[in-house]
């Protein structure tokens, strides 16, 4: 017996389209490919909250599906989760793309051609790039070496003799909810309304060979680890009169040695010495857009944030830059030798070493607030 859809999500019977739509969305990162690399269970789990989802979000298959259950859509009345689970992952990532936030192409399906034929779409590809901060704040092109399947020059098709040319068969079957006429990719041709006449011995049964391609992608600034972006057309291509399928970039951001991104803002931990926290200084630090000298100034405290605005990583909808905030942090020696000791030991009651905070001298969570705010 199938699983319950409502059981599937985690969701209550009166559930809200907006909590549906939640409640997939977590599940399709919870049991995403991407995080879940050669785990079946999760492909399955992952499948299955595509296919609730797909009936659940519509407002009519989710009456029909309240009313009879899984009957509903037996036999091909009208369709329910993908036709009762024949589903694969590019149909998920083209009808759900918007789920993630990524723009997804997908495979199959693309739409008409001429004489109301359905074009076939090819199967996207999928990369990962990884990228500095120095790259994410200014933006870059990178050149990839990309393996795709492409058109073989010396393959021919013909009209497929099954659907003559449609992509598509019509079928009329009976349920219980009376006889429904559905149409459904020819298997035969897979939907391209095109059958492979010839064929060189370099090709696949589809009419395709592999071939390694150098692709140029341009990253906006300001993306962030786990976007997904997409290069159209530079999938695999599609047999016959089809359209090429997509390259989705997956955004790795490289950790850096001294800078820490949180959204748009980084941060930067300093390291003083009781010196030059007490005579003060200057000290040249790290930026994603090259080394700054900041001036210290004498009897800073640690914890003290220094904000040096628009030093930080560009918003990727175009509202400005963030900012770099620096942490002062006091280096208190561990070893002292006689001498140090002696000099230590001396000004333990000197009045100038005694703390006297004042009103200015925020604690560490009134720094935090104004960060913040």
């Amino acid at each position: 017996m199938k699983e319950d859809y409502y059981d599937i999500l985690g969701i209550s019977k009166n559930a809200s389209t907006a909590e549906i739509k939640k409640a997939y969305r977590k599940k399709a990162i919870e049991f995403h490919p991407d995080k879940n690399p050669g785990d079946t269970k999760a492909e399955d789990n992952f499948k299955k909250a595509a296919e609730a989802y797909e009936v659940l979000s519509n407002e009519d298959k989710r009456a029909r599906y309240d009313r009879f259950g899984h009957q509903a859509f037996e036999g091909g009345g009208g369709g329910g989760g993908f036709g009762g689970g024949g589903m694969n992952m590019d149909d998920i990532f083209s009808q759900f793309g918007d789920i993630f936030g990524g723009g997804f192409g997908g495979g199959g399906f693309s739409g008409f051609g001429g004489g109301g034929q359905r074009r076939v779409k090819g199967s996207n590809l999928r990369i990962r790039v990884s990228l500095t901060l120095e790259e994410i704040a200014n933006g870059v092109e990178k050149k990839i070496k990309v393996k795709r399947k492409i058109q073989d020059a010396g393959t021919t098709y013909k009209t497929c003799p099954t659907c003559n040319g449609t992509g598509q068969v019509t079928r009329v079957t009976n349920t219980i909810l009376g006889r429904m006429q559905t149409a459904s990719p020819c298997t035969t041709c897979g939907g391209a309304g095109q059958t492979i006449d010839k064929k060189s011995p370099e090709a696949d049964a589809q009419g395709l060979i592999m071939k390694e391609e150098m692709v140029s992608i341009k990253i906006p600034a300001g993306v962030e680890d786990g976007m997904q972006l997409k290069v159209s057309g530079k999938g695999n291509d599609a047999p016959g009169n089809g359209v090429p399928g997509d390259l989705i970039v997956a955004i790795e951001e490289k950790e850096h040695p001294n800078l820490q991104r949180e959204g748009v803002n980084l941060h930067y931990d300093l390291y003083i010495s009781f010196s030059e926290a007490t005579l003060g200084t200057s000290k040249e630090i790290d930026t994603v857009s090259g080394k700054v000298r900041i001036k210290i100034d004498e009897g800073v405290q640690s914890g003290k944030i220094l904000r040096l605005r628009g030093k930080g990583i560009p918003s990727i909808n175009g509202y400005g830059k963030g900012d770099l905030l620096v942490h002062v942090n006091v280096w208190t020696p561990k070893t002292l030798n006689r001498e140090q000791r002696d000099f230590f030991e001396r000004m333990a009651s000197d009045e100038h070493f005694q703390p006297k905070p004042e009103k200015s001298d925020k604690s560490f969570f009134e720094k935090v607030k104004d960060m913040f705010s």
